[in-house]
């Protein structure tokens, strides 16, 4: 109870961005499959997730310029503005340049709540930091998909919420007086060394990416071709998003007792067996549907922390900084392309190859991820790393490597350097410490 206590505006404010963010993407998938084919659909979303990919350095240079606080009020000024243009104009090219937008404000506001966690976060308690982050964002997500339920009309009045949400989450990072963090630059990335010493846990998030940003993207539209209307579609994806929350614990201890290879190859075998019959046919009663996509998406979630995990297993510790900012980004290449490629796929031969994507995608990977090879990869570490459960890769920024309590603090210290704030006004004038 202290730690929510300690952090309750900045969980509070992450709790409403990811439920705007997360209803507005439902609602833009709905309203263009009205108007348009599942390939603008995709494309929207792909533009989403380049915004985010794309984010992290415009968000350090304008943290570095103007510092926390006004960076924040920038972007989230921005997503609100995005986010009720959309109901000014109905030109889809237009709406690929908002969601782009939304996407770097969101990833800017992702590294401002990070920063200010890994400040007043410290080595006892920021696995429970952390915990409080993760569940602050997956409670965002599902009450998004709820309030969409709740509200039967694709109308303005659903973007008029984002906006809201939107400009409520300023309330408690602006009126707070802790003193600014300096900000971090995320470590350098070497891409080559890791998918050299780790290609099995990199492929692995490079499909995870890839499902995670359809099912984002095309789960909405998937639900409505079905037949279901916009209240069930919305009690559909809360469903499935709360069944990959739900997860994470089990998870947690299965991961923690069995060999990381093998339980990967396992769930994607599970999640090729669960996501078949919904490939295959698409007249069932609705609770298979409700029931089939959380059971699918249960596996879906479980993926990429499995991957992080099994990468973690096998780098030297002092690398494990630069690991973690070159999964997300091999996860955000991912999300970059699913929706966009499950996209066209639907448009020339139904819905249901949303759920085909997941079987052929989880069935290259139990055919990439071979516990019976023996390579250093497989072998089976002496201290494997605690399994940490976490949100989706791109509910988060590279910053959030900083509260990830598998890694030692000095490790974070010491491969993200501190960028000292531009010239300007006393930025850090308040420096009294006070919970929010």
């Amino acid at each position: 109870m202290s730690i929510f206590k300690s952090y309750r505006g900045l969980y509070f404010a992450t709790f409403l961005m990811l439920l705007g963010t997360g209803l507005l993407s439902t609602y833009l998938a709905l309203h263009v499959a009205e108007r348009a084919s599942s390939v603008w659909v995709g494309a929207l979303m792909t533009s989403f997730y380049l915004g985010l990919v794309g984010g992290g350095k415009k968000g350090h240079r304008l943290i570095a310029r103007v510092g926390h606080i006004r960076a924040y009020a920038a972007a989230a000024g921005i997503v609100c503005a995005a986010a009720i243009i959309h109901g000014l104009t109905d030109n889809l090219w237009l709406w690929l340049v908002l969601r782009m937008l939304v996407g770097v404000g969101m990833m800017c506001m992702y590294m401002v709540v990070e920063s200010w966690l890994n400040e007043q976060s410290t080595s006892e308690n920021r696995g429970k930091v952390f915990s409080g982050y993760m569940m602050a964002s997956y409670l965002g997500m599902v009450v998004g998909q709820l309030m969409l339920a709740s509200l039967p009309e694709l109308g303005i009045e659903l973007l008029l919420l984002v906006a809201l949400c939107f400009s409520l989450c300023l309330v408690p990072v602006a009126l707070t007086r802790r003193i600014h963090p300096e900000p971090l630059t995320p470590a350098s990335l070497s891409p080559r060394y890791f998918y050299q010493q780790v290609p099995m846990a990199m492929f692995t998030t490079l499909l995870a990416g890839a499902v995670v940003g359809a099912f984002y993207g095309l789960a909405p539209l998937y639900a409505s071709r079905i037949g279901m209307d916009t209240r069930d579609v919305g009690l559909f994806m809360a469903a499935c998003v709360a069944a990959g929350f739900l997860v994470q614990m089990p998870l947690g201890r299965l991961s923690d007792t069995f060999e990381r290879p093998k339980l990967i190859r396992l769930l994607s075998v599970l999640l090729l067996l669960v996501a078949a019959p919904l490939a295959v046919e698409t007249v069932w009663p609705h609770w298979v549907f409700f029931v089939g996509g959380a059971a699918t998406c249960a596996f879906v979630f479980s993926l990429y922390p499995l991957a992080v995990a099994f990468a973690n297993d096998n780098i030297e510790p002092e690398k494990r900084v630069s690991l973690a900012a070159v999964l997300l980004a091999v996860f955000g290449a991912g999300a970059s392309m699913g929706p966009l490629l499950v996209g066209s796929l639907m448009r020339g031969m139904g819905p249901n190859m949303l759920f085909v994507f997941f079987c052929v995608s989880a069935g290259l990977i139990a055919l990439r991820v071979r516990p019976q090879l023996k390579t250093p990869e497989t072998e089976v570490p002496e201290e494997p790393v605690e399994h940490l459960a976490m949100p989706d890769g791109l509910a988060s920024s590279p910053l959030v490597v900083a509260l990830d309590p598998r890694i030692e603090e000095e490790q974070v210290q010491e491969h993200m350097v501190e960028i000292p704030l531009e010239d300007g006004p006393d930025l850090a004038a308040e420096t009294e410490e006070q919970h929010y």
